[in-house]
C-alpha cells in the first residue's frame, strides 16, 4: 500500500548510423574529447586522483522512456491530451509547471498500481548497471536532475538497481503528495516559478563555501549526460558532454557545433572516461585543470563531492544566471515584476 504522503528531504529515433563522436564542425584540436577509443579496464586505481563529478538526465537518458508520459497516456489523460498540452507550453499559452499539474492531477490510481504500469514499460539502458558499479568502484558521484517527481524515480531506481545500489545516488527533482487511494497526486514544487525547478535555486540550496579546487589542488573533471535540448543549459557548461545518439541534444549540438561524445549504451560512456582519464594521467598527472578543461565548468565545478552528496556553491552572477538557465530567468510575454514567480498552486 503506498503512504499517504510521499515526500523526501530537498537534496528528466532514427536508427543511428554508428560513427565516431562528432567534430561539430571543428577540428580535431578544438574538441574536448579526442576520438580514439581502447580497449582498457574499469579500475581507475592506478590513475590520477582527479575528481570526476557526473550529471545526468533520468528519462530518455538512464531510462529510455518519459515516467511521467507513461502514466499519462496509459491511466492519466491520454497521449493525444498529453500531446495538446506539450503544444501549449511550446506556443507559451501556459507554464510548464501548470501544465504538468493538469497532467498529475489526471492520475486517479494508488502509487503501487501506477508503479507497476510504469515498471512494466520501463526499459533502463542495457549497460547502467555496469556503468553505475563502476562509479561506486571508482567513487565517482552519479547525480541525477530532473523535471520529474522525486518520489517516482527514486522507486523506479530501486526497483531497477536495488536500494543498496540506489542510495549512491542523489536525485535533485520536486517531490510530491500522493494519497493512498490515489485519487491525488500533487506535485511539490522545488521552486515558486513557471518552472516549478529553479535549477539556479537548487544551487544555491546545495551550497558549500569551496573553491573550484579538490583539496589537493586538482581541478574535478565535470561530465554532463543527456537526450534533449531541454539538458543544454547544464549541458553547456561540462568539461565532457555525451548526447546520447539519434535524440535531440545530439542533433542540436552537431548543428551548433557544439563538442560533444555520441553515446549508444553506457558503456560507450565508461569506456570513454577511462580513456579520458588515462590521457589526463599521462599529460597532467592528476594536477591543476584537466585537459578536457570548460571555463564554464566552473560553476558545476562547485559540486566537490562528499559522501556521493553534491554540495554547490551558493553565489552566481545575473549574467551566468542568464546564461545558463535561460528558461528560468528570461520568461518572454510576463511582465517584469512577474519573472521570479509564479501564483501558489
Amino acid at each position: 500500500m503506498a503512504p499517504h504522503v510521499l515526500l523526501t528531504d530537498p537534496v528528466k529515433a532514427l536508427e543511428p548510423e554508428k560513427s565516431r563522436p562528432n567534430l561539430g564542425g571543428a577540428t580535431t584540436q578544438d574538441l574536448r574529447v579526442p576520438i580514439k577509443t581502447v580497449e582498457s579496464s574499469d579500475d581507475l586505481s592506478s590513475l590520477s586522483k582527479r575528481d570526476i563529478i557526473i550529471f545526468s538526465d533520468f528519462d530518455g537518458t538512464i531510462f529510455m522512456q518519459d515516467t511521467g508520459h507513461i502514466l499519462f497516456d496509459s491511466i492519466g489523460c491520454g497521449a493525444d491530451r498529453r500531446e495538446e498540452l506539450d503544444e501549449q507550453i511550446k506556443l507559451g499559452l501556459r507554464s510548464f509547471r501548470d501544465v504538468s499539474e493538469e497532467m498529475w492531477g489526471s492520475l486517479k490510481i494508488p502509487f503501487e498500481n501506477g508503479f507497476e504500469v510504469m515498471k512494466g514499460a520501463l526499459k533502463i539502458d542495457p549497460d547502467f548497471l555496469e556503468f553505475h558499479d563502476f562509479c561506486i568502484k571508482n567513487n565517482i558521484p552519479f547525480n541525477v536532475i530532473s523535471a520529474g517527481l522525486k518520489p517516482i524515480l527514486r522507486r523506479v531506481l530501486d526497483e531497477f538497481l536495488g536500494k543498496k545500489q540506489s542510495k549512491h545516488i542523489d536525485i535533485i527533482a520536486n517531490d510530491a503528495t500522493i494519497s493512498e487511494d490515489g485519487k491525488l497526486w500533487k506535485p511539490i514544487w522545488r521552486h515558486d516559478t513557471p518552472l516549478g525547478h529553479d535549477k539556479a535555486a537548487s544551487i544555491q540550496e546545495y551550497r558549500t563555501i569551496a573553491s573550484s579546487e579538490s583539496e589537493d589542488g586538482s581541478v574535478p573533471l565535470i561530465v554532463f549526460v543527456g537526450d534533449g535540448v531541454s539538458d543544454l543549459a547544464a549541458a553547456r557548461e561540462a568539461d565532457v558532454l555525451f548526447t546520447r545518439r539519434g535524440l535531440r541534444l545530439e542533433e542540436y549540438c552537431r548543428e551548433s557545433k557544439i563538442p560533444h561524445i555520441s553515446f549508444d549504451t553506457f558503456k560507450d560512456i565508461q569506456t570513454e572516461i577511462v580513456r579520458i582519464m588515462k590521457e589526463d594521467t599521462k599529460k597532467t598527472a592528476g594536477a591543476g585543470k584537466p585537459m578536457h578543461y570548460n571555463p564554464r565548468a566552473n560553476l558545476w565545478r562547485k559540486a566537490i563531492k562528499k559522501k556521493n552528496v553534491p554540495r554547490f556553491v551558493k553565489n552566481s552572477t545575473k549574467e551566468d544566471k542568464m546564461h545558463l538557465w535561460p528558461e528560468a530567468f528570461t520568461i518572454k510575454n510576463q511582465p517584469e515584476g512577474e519573472r521570479s514567480s509564479s501564483p501558489k498552486a
